[in-house]
């Protein structure tokens, strides 16, 4: 593994407690092989990440092994780019991903075939003429009523056969005829009234070309792989659960026993609110360009993440701190910007910023003065050292740190008041100029030079400090202030379109000007801006253009609030 991870949290949670059993009667041999499969026709986002961490967590603490497996066995929508994406994403989310451990449910389609083939030998499966839209409408039945037997169900294990081997031949148009299984037309859960197990897709397959024409469904997929890999642990979110029974009639009706097929458990998916999850409404936002692309920083996937500047580790930290549980709830997006802070705090050097400049002219001071200071790179880690800032004449600071008319309890600068700068001196203002509509556009200041380092040598105290950068050697970059995509808690409640709720101040482009040291950073290099916020240099920087994306406010409600509760 590329970090030293941590997956769990503090008491075990009801899958750990179950492996933990199973360890200890030997139910697999003393085995834990667990799964992670994606269907690879999108990027995989936070909801996938708690899924990502469970598998490979209890792999890794058992000593065991947790399969990628691509589970691409539908090719209208499949590409080698979302594999990709997928495997680069699991690395960086701190998993490794061994060439042994990587598997695609196409590599088992011949073995897949072959199964299917024996469910028709043994009785159990069919061929059935119905179109989908005739099976809904008078056979499925509903939960109130039985369904109708297909007419195919009466067709003999031959017939059956010679019609399953033209699907494979392509002798039938798309829909013409699926394979279904043969359970119970009467049974309480709709999924077990005769499945479709196979349909013919005359679609190119990204890894198999034209080899197949038939595909199968995942439900009839899902619980062969498993088997075929050895996986003994199967972990599925609790939308799975209504399909358990029907994975396992296919294994039953196969004669795969324990130890030679997977346990399955369900677990509580991970929703937040202000946040989509739907891969159709990701996608809806990606292809009307409500956000830039998958990578958008607004976006719950986890490349998205990246880029906003969100360490995997907080990522990690979330899932832990959520648990793995049954109930179905919604976690506070607050509790993701606490972990992100939390993270952050620790590892990210600090540096100065000016978001919305106000010039500063220091008028009892050398004109072609400067002078080093020196600054703290991270009071969270003293082994990072100091570096040294410039400080002359001309100044910028942030324009909400000045008013001219300010209010009670405003301790920012005004006129006629002091504040300290950040690693400087304290500084008066003397007068502030405007343009013609009234505007402050700079500030006439003078300094204490008996000040340096913040601390004045006759006692008086100031209660404001302010940050700055200094005119001479600051470098300007583009900054997009990120906030939350949607304005509501949760997107598309109550039949409302989600489009409608998305949030228009969710991205803020402005210049800033930066402390020169920042102009050395890359791509993907996270730092706070002091007062502001945690920040992330974005892929679209180029040498003498800096973009930075704010990853964070430094506020933390989340923490707050809880503790009040």
């Amino acid at each position: 593994m590329a970090e030293n991870i941590s997956t769990g949290g503090g008491a075990p949670d009801f899958i750990r407690e179950m492996v933990a059993d199973d360890m200890k009667t030997n139910k697999f041999g003393g085995k834990v092989i667990t799964r992670f499969p994606p269907e690879p026709n999108g990027y995989i986002h936070i909801g996938h990440a708690k899924a990502i961490c469970l598998d490979f967590g209890v792999a890794a603490e058992n000593n065991g092994v947790c399969h990628l497996r691509m589970d691409d066995t539908n090719p209208t929508k499949e590409d080698t780019e979302y594999v990709d994406s997928i495997i680069g994403d699991v690395r960086w989310l701190g998993f490794d991903v061994k060439p042994e451990n990587l598997f695609y449910a196409s590599d088992c389609f011949d073995r897949m075939y072959e199964c299917a083939r024996e469910l028709i030998r043994r009785g159990k499966a069919y061929i059935c003429d119905l179109s989908a839209e005739e099976w809904d409408a008078k056979y499925k039945g509903d939960l109130s009523h039985p369904g109708l037997e297909s007419p195919g169900r009466a067709r003999s294990v031959e017939e059956n056969l010679d019609l399953f081997e033209q699907m494979k031949a392509g002798k039938f148009d798309d829909g013409a005829k699926v394979l279904r299984a043969r359970i119970d037309m009467a049974s309480p859960n709709i999924n077990m009234r005769d499945p479709v197990i196979y349909r013919i897709r005359r679609v190119e397959h990204f890894r198999h070309g034209n080899k197949w024409c038939i595909y199968p469904m995942y439900d009839f997929a899902h619980p062969l792989e498993d088997a075929f890999e050895g996986v003994s642990h199967s972990f599925c979110t609790l939308e799975f659960e209504i399909h358990r029974p029907l994975y396992d009639w296919v294994l039953d009706s196969l004669g795969f026993a324990f130890p030679d097929r997977p346990r399955q458990t369900e677990f509580s998916r991970l929703n937040l609110t202000y946040t989509v999850m739907s891969k159709r409404k990701l996608l809806q936002l990606v292809k009307e360009k409500f956000v830039s692309g998958w990578d958008d920083p607004r976006m719950p996937t986890v490349c998205g993440m990246r880029r906003r500047g969100i360490p995997a580790s907080a990522i990690r930290r979330l899932c832990a701190t959520v648990g793995i549980t049954k109930f179905d709830g919604v976690t506070d997006v607050a509790l993701l910007e606490h972990c992100v802070r939390d993270e952050l705090n620790a590892s990210s050097p600090r540096y100065l910023a000016v978001l919305d400049p106000l010039k500063v002219t220091i008028t009892n001071y050398p004109a072609e003065g400067v002078e080093p200071l020196d600054a703290v790179n991270n009071p969270e880690d003293p082994a990072a050292g100091s570096r040294k800032l410039q400080f002359g004449r001309e100044l910028y600071i942030e324009r909400a740190d000045f008013m001219l008319e300010p209010p009670k309890g405003y301790f920012r600068l005004a006129p006629g008041r002091e504040v300290r700068l950040r690693y400087g001196y304290f500084i008066r203002c003397e007068e502030a100029v405007t343009d013609a509509d009234g505007r402050v556009i700079e500030l006439k200041c003078s300094f204490d030079p008996a000040t340096r380092g913040g601390n004045a040598p006759d006692g008086r105290k100031v209660k404001g400090t302010i940050h700055w950068v200094s005119a001479a050697d600051c470098v300007p970059a583009e900054v997009r202030l990120y906030d939350r995509l949607f304005s509501v808690e949760e997107p598309g409640a109550d039949g409302v379109d989600f489009l409608t709720q998305l949030n228009p101040d969710s991205m803020k482009k402005v210049e800033g000007m930066l402390e020169p040291a920042l102009a050395d950073l890359k791509a993907g290099d996270r730092v706070q801006f002091e007062r502001i916020g945690y920040f992330a240099v974005d892929p679209d920087t180029k040498p003498g253009r800096m973009v930075f994306n704010r990853t964070v406010t430094l506020k933390d409600s989340w923490s707050k609030n809880n503790a009040a509760r």
